[in-house]
């Protein structure tokens, strides 16, 4: 009581001398009220002054109540408001001066990294051996913290109780905001914020705190209350009634899943209508050309590879798999292209002075815009093309080329005034130089500036040129503005087909009119499920307006895994599928069997992001948005009793659909085991062996597994077929085969027809002779032809198919005789070779071949043939003389 004493009396003598201020002043007042920092949430806000402003503002879930007081309550009442409101000044003036702490440890995540898995396992077991005090409180703990606040943070928050205790709007949600978020270094308690919620919702129906209430029985999040679909329904519908985003899109998310309630496409067209309108307002508002898109959405799990890791998702296998070799620079990481690009820049590459400027104006998932730096690399290129007068320096058209693009990024800074002055006559100079070389950029911000007027001539003819010609190189802006003037024009189907290609690129305003013109069945029949699947889009596009990814993704790069899956959260109830998965991903506690998180968990609380049932509600939805790796997931859940009783047959539906993409080799893999075992279905050996088959088609880094499971398949098979078990073993001939695999996934299993039998070899040949098409079996209707539609009845068609068979068999006989020959033919010659090589050998060793002796072969006599065969004598002989005179003679 003495420590309040004083302060009361400083509260009513701030009463006493501020109420000539309070009635003559009192804009000021709400002014310096309205410049506090915000916190999570819609930020605490006064009333605004205007009546067009009063309605936005309710709208919005800010009205506090305090006007109706003002306006309606005694003097007294307005100086117990008025004192109120300086308790909430005083209390964020104290709050401003306290900082979250950082956990510098929890910068060091586990990673896919070896190095990372590292730091991560040696951070853990540092924890274990050096710093494994007692427990702390569980931040889903709903119970009361008995951890004390600091000083000045109790105190700010006395003087928030004291003002919450005066039913002052701006206490009551700042006291619930902190318990919630845990602003401010103060403990999270979301039983408490629960209650000021409530508070809040039943003193004015205030949209944010029926949009939290509503949350929070949607997730039970913390134990505080229970999950209750339809009261989340409920206050969400409270809360979009009185104009709340958030809700708008949680409650269209609802009736277009069947979440609490049916599934109703109109209502959820409805609601999603409201927020596509809000997006493309606030995608049109800001500088010529509209809001910049950031999309901050993404899966965490695939940073990793996926859910199932590198090759075994689907993210990361199959057609999807980085199939780049080791030296390409798609393995690189940012910074180190950036360095490669900083390098080749340097040595005067245009292209890469090009990409640096255009990566630092985009931006990317890591890597903040630096407009300043792209104008640099922008202004480089461009001065290697055009002079300062704007002649030009070179002839070569691909620097040209790279300079009319660079030409087209700095006039659109111009325009908008981005990293410099806004200027639209700068901004018609280089929009002009592009233009000579056909830039498609430069020609849709000419088109925009003729449209509405900048800094020439307003004229939307000569707009529309310059928008058909960007349009003709596939650019997404222009083929939405050219749409936008044929549905002005009423031409609906020109309009709607330039707007289809521009969807095809994933331009907001193309779905927004897509969604238009299905809701309002123009040019066509209306189709609800259609604009509301553009509806649904436009909203998601508007990812700055409504959703709270940057902060998720910012907390869980800091390792603040709590804030981060309560801000997933909340975008996963507004129907995002990524932050859906990420929820399921960060809650799911079955990644690994093998973990080695296990081994330093002794004596430590890890059981705060751990909510098994929690995590199957969120797998379940995003696999019903199509993510195949949630719909294997949930399949595992199922079989193995993760959050729910254990089935079987559920589990296998699960993989059933996801094996039908033929794009989740762990889904065809997981089909293969439970027919191997008969879990929730009849064990089958042959059809375990093809659905193992297929998954090692599907994906080729799956051939260990599959090959490993084939082989223990083939010894059970071996062993069931000698010991005459009952389950089907492998056959010969397929009992599973797909039906035309390119175009259907059914599965047809040949059940019916008898069972083969061990035929001899001279039953084979009999049957294979009388049976002369059994590929009839397999044939479809589009085989058989009908006689009475086939253009030449009568045909002897049989004929001529037997005498095609018979030439092909004589060809094909033909040709094994010519190979026989052929290789008979090279033997001999190999042989022949061989026998000269060791003769030429033994030769060159001076050793005569060995040869038989045979007794010499006497010819026969002939007169005047000498003893060597020949017929002239030789020297010394008697007749020797006489030959040569005869021959001098002569």
């Amino acid at each position: 009581m003495k420590e309040r004493l004083p302060r009361l009396i400083c509260v009513a003598l701030c009463v006493f001398f501020g109420l000539t201020y309070a009635l003559f002043d009192k804009a000021a007042a709400k002014k310096d009220l309205s410049q506090s920092p915000s916190t999570k949430g819609d930020p605490v806000s006064v009333a605004p002054e205007s009546t067009e402003s009063v309605t936005a503002w309710q709208q919005e879930g800010k009205d506090n109540g305090s006007q109706g007081r003002d306006m309606d309550s005694s003097p007294q009442d307005r100086m117990l408001t008025y004192a109120a409101s300086i308790a909430v000044q005083e209390a964020l003036a104290i709050l401003r001066t306290l900082q979250p702490q950082r956990d510098r440890l929890a910068r060091f995540d586990k990673t896919s990294g070896l190095v990372g898995m590292s730091l991560y396992y040696a951070k853990e077991a540092f924890l274990f051996l050096f710093m494994n005090g007692p427990p702390s409180d569980d931040y889903l703990n709903t119970g009361p913290s008995d951890r004390k606040l600091s000083k000045p943070l109790a105190e700010a928050v006395n003087l928030l109780q004291e003002a919450a205790s005066a039913q002052e709007p701006d206490a009551i949600f700042l006291l619930a905001e902190m318990n919630f978020y845990g602003n401010y270094t103060h403990p999270r308690n979301f039983k408490e914020a629960f209650r000021k919620y409530s508070d809040l919702a039943s003193l004015n129906g205030n949209g944010s705190a029926q949009h939290m209430i509503g949350f929070m029985y949607a997730t039970g999040i913390g134990g505080a209350v229970e999950r209750d679909q339809a009261k989340a329904l409920m206050y969400h519908t409270f809360s979009a009634l009185g104009g709340n985003t958030r809700s708008q899109m949680t409650a269209a998310f609802r009736h277009h899943s069947g979440i609490g309630t049916p599934r109703n496409c109109n209502e959820a067209a409805y609601w999603y209508k409201h927020v596509a309108d809000k997006a493309i307002a606030w995608s049109r508002s800001g500088p010529p050309g509209g809001q910049t898109m950031d999309k901050a959405s993404h899966r965490i799990a695939d940073e990793n590879g996926g859910v199932y890791g590198e090759g075994a998702s689907v993210v990361s296998s199959g057609v999807y798999a980085n199939k780049a070799g080791p030296n390409s620079d798609s393995h690189a990481a940012l910074d180190d292209v950036l360095e490669y690009l900083d390098l080749m820049s340097r040595k005067g590459d245009l292209r890469a002075t090009f990409n640096l400027g255009r990566l630092n104006y985009e931006g990317t998932q890591t890597m903040k815009r630096d407009l300043r730096t792209a104008r640099y690399y922008f202004r480089l290129v461009a001065r290697k093309y055009w002079a300062k007068d704007g002649s030009v320096m070179t002839e070569d058209n691909g620097t040209g080329r790279i300079a009319s693009k660079a030409a087209g990024y700095l006039g659109r800074m111009s325009l908008r005034g981005e990293g410099m002055e806004q200027s639209f006559p700068k901004a018609l100079i280089w929009f002009k130089r592009g233009l000579a070389n056909g830039d498609a950029l430069c020609q849709y911000e000419l088109g925009l500036m003729y449209l509405y007027g900048f800094g020439v001539r307003k004229d939307p003819v000569v707009a529309a040129d310059y928008f058909k010609e960007a349009a003709n190189q596939d650019m997404a802006s222009a083929q939405t503005y050219l749409g936008r003037l044929y549905l002005d024009q009423g031409d609906i189907s020109t309009a709607t087909r330039y707007f289809d290609l521009a969807a095809r690129n994933g331009h907001i305003e193309a779905f927004y009119h897509l969604a238009e013109i299905s809701n309002n069945g123009i040019g066509r029949e209306r189709s609800c499920g259609i604009a509301t699947a553009y509806y649904k889009l436009v909203a998601e596009k508007a990812e700055p307006l409504h959703s709270a990814f940057h902060e998720a993704n910012s907390a869980y790069a800091e390792g603040d895994r709590e804030t981060a899956l309560v801000d997933y959260m909340m975008a996963a109830e507004q129907g995002y599928e990524a932050a859906q998965a990420n929820v399921a991903y960060i809650l799911d506690e079955h990644r690994s069997i093998l973990s080695l998180d296990s081994l330093f968990s002794w004596g430590r609380h890890r059981n705060s992001l751990q909510d098994t049932k929690l995590a199957l509600i969120y797998w379940t939805r995003s696999a019903k948005q199509s993510n195949i790796d949630s719909m294997v997931k949930m399949g595992d859940y199922y079989i193995s009793g993760y959050g729910v009783a254990a089935d079987m047959e559920k589990a296998a539906t699960c993989y059933q659909t996801a094996a039908e993409t033929h794009q989740s080799a762990q889904a065809l893999w997981n089909l293969g085991w439970i027919h191997e075992n008969g879990m929730g279905v009849e064990q089958d050996f042959h059809l375990a062996k093809r659905f193992y088959d297929q998954a090692l088609e599907t994906n080729q880094e799956a051939y260990l597994p599959v090959k490993l499971s084939l082989i223990k398949l083939r010894f059970r098979s071996f062993w069931n077929t000698i010991t005459h078990g009952k389950v089907n073993s492998i056959q010969p001939d397929p009992g599973l085969f797909p039906h035309r695999i390119g175009e259907s996934r059914t599965w047809r299993l040949m059940i019916d027809a008898e069972p083969t039998k061990e035929w001899s070899f001279n039953e084979w040949i009999s049957n294979f002779l009388e049976d002369h098409h059994p590929y009839y079996n397999d044939a479809d209707d589009d085989d058989f032809v009908n006689p009475s539609s086939d253009p030449m009845p009568g045909g002897d068609d049989y004929m001529d198919d037997m005498d095609e068979s018979i030439v092909e068999s004589l060809i094909i006989v033909g040709l094994a005789g010519a190979l026989a020959f052929l290789v008979y033919y090279r033997q001999q010659r190999q042989n022949s070779h061989r026998r000269e090589m060791e003769r030429q050998q033994q030769q060159r060793q001076g050793v005569a071949p060995a040869v038989q002796q045979q007794p010499p072969v006497q010819p026969p006599f002939i007169p005047g043939q000498q003893p060597d065969g020949g017929f002239f004598p030789p020297q010394g002989d008697p007749n020797y003389g006489q030959w040569i005179a005869g021959g001098v003679g002569h």
